[in-house]
C-alpha cells in the first residue's frame, strides 16, 4: 500500500524500521538533517559518536556481534573519508554494514561543490555495493537491496549516498518487505564426497573462520567435530567460533601461530576450511598452503562462489552459508577416526604448552607480568565476557593466552585496523549491556579513538579498558629493530596520564605497575562499571622491552646486529 506523501528522510527511517534496525551510529551533519529529524520520533536509537571513524567501527562491531547490518550515518566529504576505515574493516572481516553518507544536492553535483566526492569511485574497491539515491520514491527499493547485498553470500559493507535535496523531497511510495538473506547450501553429493575424502584421510584438520556464523552453526560444527574426533583450529581473529576449552580446539592460525600447529597444518593430508577466505594472515603469507594447488587435499566451504578458487584450487569447493553447511555436516554419518583420533589430545597438549607462562616472566624480574594479567582476567570474567582489541603487539596477550568462551566473545579486526579497540568495546556494551566487556588497547591504539570514552559515558556503557602503555608504537618498533637495529625513528610516544584522562571523561581510572596490583584494580574497575554504568580504564605501565611473549627488543636487536655482521 502506498503511503501518504513523506519526505525522503522519513521514507528512509521508515524503511530502516521495516528491516529491523534498532540502533544506528554516527556523527550529525547538515547534509542529512531530514534523516535526523525523522529519527527524532522513531524507536531507533541514534548513538552520537565523537568522530566518524569511531562511528564506523561501532557499526562494524554491531554487525559482527549481532549478524545484522550495522548502520552508520556520516556527512559528506571529511565525514565520509573518516568513516572509510570502518568500511574497509567490514569488507575484509566479512561483516554486514550499511554506511549512509549525506551528499551535496543534485543541483550542485559534478562541480566539486563544498565537500563533494564521488563515492562510487571512492568506495569502489572496499564495499560490496556503492550507490546514490537520486529519487525519494526509490528509497525503499535501494534500502531493501542494501540489506540484501550486505547480508547475502559473503557479508560485507554497502555504501549509499543521500543527496541533500532528495531527502527533503516528498513522494508517495509503498514500503517493501523485510530483507531475507540468501545463502547457498551443499548438495547431498558434495557432503558424500566430503565424507569419502575424510574417510580416506589419516591427518585431517578443520579450519574455521569468515562470516555468516550463528550460534546454531557453531553448535552443529561442534557436533561434527566431536562425532569425527577432528582437531579444530580457528583462523585469524575468529577464535570464538569454538569454545577454546573444548577438547577439539587446538589453537588459532594467524599471526604468531604456534610453530607446532603450523607444522600440523603443513603436514595435514586433508584441510577442511569452513568459512575462511584463506588469506595472507591465515596461511602465513600463503606458505602453510601452497598456491594455487595445495599439497594437502583441500575442502573449501565459503559463502561466496567468487572466493572459491580465487587463490586456492580446492579439490572440493562448496558455496554455502555456515548454518546451511554445518547443519548438513552435523547430520553426516561419522567416519572411522581410528587413524587420527589420538592427534586431538596431542594437539591440545601442544596448545597448553604454547599458552604456558613465557620464559621472560618465569624469572620474576618484570614488575608487571602480562601473562598473569590474562590469567587473572580468565579467573574473574564470566565465560560469555566479550574481549575486544585493535592492532598492535599488545593484542598478542589476548590472542595467544586468553581462552574465548564461544560465539561472540571476541571482537577484533582481521584487517589490522588501529583504533578499533575502544569503539568496538563501547558498542558491545551499548548493544549487549548485560554482558561484561573488556577492551585491550595499546597506548598508540587508544589515542586514535579514545575520545569515544565520551560516548561510553553519555550512553552508560560500562566497558573496562586495559591500556597497555609502553610509550611506543610497539609493532613498528619491533620491525624497526629487526631491519634497522638500534636506529629508533618515529616510534616513540609521549603519552598522557590515561587514568586521569578516564576520570576527566567521567569514568573510573587507575594505574597499575605491578602484578600484585592488577587483581584488586580489575575488581574495582568491574564493580565501578557495573554499579555506575560508566567506563573504567586501567593503565598498565610496563617495560617496553617486553615486546612479545617470545622475544624482547634487546634480543631482537642483538640477533639483527649479529646477522648484519
Amino acid at each position: 500500500m502506498t503511503h501518504p506523501s513523506r519526505t525522503g528522510g522519513q521514507i528512509l527511517v521508515d524503511a530502516l524500521h521495516i528491516h529491523g534496525v534498532d540502533t544506528a551510529f554516527g556523527v550529525p551533519g547538515e547534509s542529512y538533517l531530514d534523516v535526523l529529524d525523522a529519527l527524532h520520533d522513531s524507536q531507533i536509537r541514534f548513538v552520537i559518536n565523537r568522530q566518524e571513524g569511531g562511528a564506523a567501527f561501532m557499526a562494524e562491531a554491531y554487525g559482527k556481534l549481532t549478524g545484522k547490518p550495522g548502520i552508520c550515518f556520516v556527512t559528506r566529504g571529511p565525514g565520509a573519508t573518516n568513516a572509510s576505515i570502518g568500511v574497509h574493516t567490514a569488507y575484509q572481516d566479512s561483516t554486514p554494514m550499511i554506511l549512509f553518507i549525506g551528499q551535496v544536492g543534485n543541483d550542485f553535483v559534478d562541480r566539486e561543490a563544498f565537500q563533494e566526492i564521488d563515492y562510487r569511485r571512492m568506495y569502489g574497491q572496499m564495499a560490496k555495493w556503492v550507490a546514490q539515491i537520486d529519487r525519494a520514491d526509490r528509497i525503499p527499493e535501494y534500502i531493501a537491496r542494501a540489506f540484501q547485498v550486505a547480508t547475502s553470500g559473503r557479508p560485507g559493507p554497502v555504501v549509499l549516498a543521500l543527496p541533500e535535496d532528495m531527502l527533503v523531497t516528498k513522494a508517495e511510495v509503498a514500503d517493501t518487505r523485510r530483507y531475507q538473506p540468501a545463502h547457498g547450501a551443499p548438495s547431498a553429493a558434495q557432503i558424500d564426497t566430503l565424507r569419502a575424502m575424510l574417510a580416506e584421510s589419516r591427518r585431517p584438520l578443520v579450519l574455521l573462520g569468515g562470516g555468516t556464523w550463528n550460534e546454531q552453526a557453531c553448535a552443529d560444527l561442534q557436533r561434527f567435530a566431536e562425532a569425527n574426533h577432528l582437531p579444530v583450529a580457528c583462523t585469524f581473529r575468529f577464535q570464538d567460533l569454538l569454545d577454546n576449552t573444548h577438547p577439539n580446539y587446538i589453537g588459532d592460525v594467524g599471526i604468531g601461530i604456534n610453530p607446532k600447529l603450523a607444522a600440523r597444518v603443513k603436514e595435514a593430508d586433508l584441510v577442511i576450511a569452513i568459512g575462511p577466505r584463506l588469506g595472507e594472515m591465515t596461511t602465513g603469507g600463503y606458505s602453510l598452503l601452497a598456491s594455487p594447488v595445495p599439497q594437502q587435499r583441500l575442502v573449501h566451504i565459503h559463502p561466496d562462489p567468487e572466493e572459491l578458487g580465487s587463490v586456492y584450487q580446492g579439490e572440493l569447493m562448496i558455496a554455502s552459508g555456515m548454518p546451511q553447511a554445518c547443519a548438513m555436516l552435523a547430520a553426516m554419518a561419522p567416519v572411522d577416526a581410528g587413524a587420527w583420533r589420538h592427534t586431538v589430545a596431542e594437539a591440545k597438549a601442544d596448545l597448553a604448552a604454547f599458552q604456558a607462562q613465557p620464559p621472560i616472566f618465569r624469572e620474576g624480574k618484570a614488575p608487571l607480568d602480562l601473562w598473569q594479567v590474562v590469567q587473572e582476567l580468565m579467573a574473574v570474567l564470566p565465560r560469555d565476557a566479550i574481549i575486544t582489541n585493535g592492532a598492535g603487539n599488545y593484542a598478542s596477550w589476548a590472542h595467544r593466552f586468553y581462552r574465548y568462551g564461544g560465539m561472540r566473545t571476541q571482537l577484533a579486526p582481521t584487517n589490522g585496523a588501529m583504533g578499533y579497540a575502544v569503539p568496538s568495546g563501547v558498542a558491545a556494551k551499548i548493544v549487549q549491556p548485560q554482558r561484561t566487556v573488556v577492551t585491550f588497547a595499546g597506548d598508540g591504539e587508544f589515542m586514535m579513538t579514545g575520545q569515544e570514552l565520551a560516548t561510553a559515558v553519555q550512553y552508560g556503557a560500562g566497558v573496562v579498558i586495559l591500556v597497555f602503555n609502553n610509550s611506543m608504537f610497539g609493532t613498528i618498533r619491533m620491525h624497526q629493530e629487526r631491519s634497522y637495529p638500534g636506529r629508533v625513528s618515529g616510534t616513540g610516544l609521549h603519552n598522557p596520564d590515561f587514568a586521569a584522562l578516564a576520570r576527566a571523561y567521567g569514568g573510573h581510572g587507575e594505574i597499575v605497575e605491578t602484578t600484585e596490583a592488577f587483581g584488586p584494580a580489575l575488581r574495582r574497575a568491574l564493580d565501578h562499571a557495573d554499579a555506575h554504568q560508566l567506563p573504567a580504564v586501567i593503565e598498565l605501565r610496563y617495560d617496553g622491552n617486553l615486546i612479545t611473549p617470545n622475544a624482547t627488543l634487546e634480543t631482537i636487536r642483538k640477533t639483527a646486529e649479529a646477522a648484519k655482521g
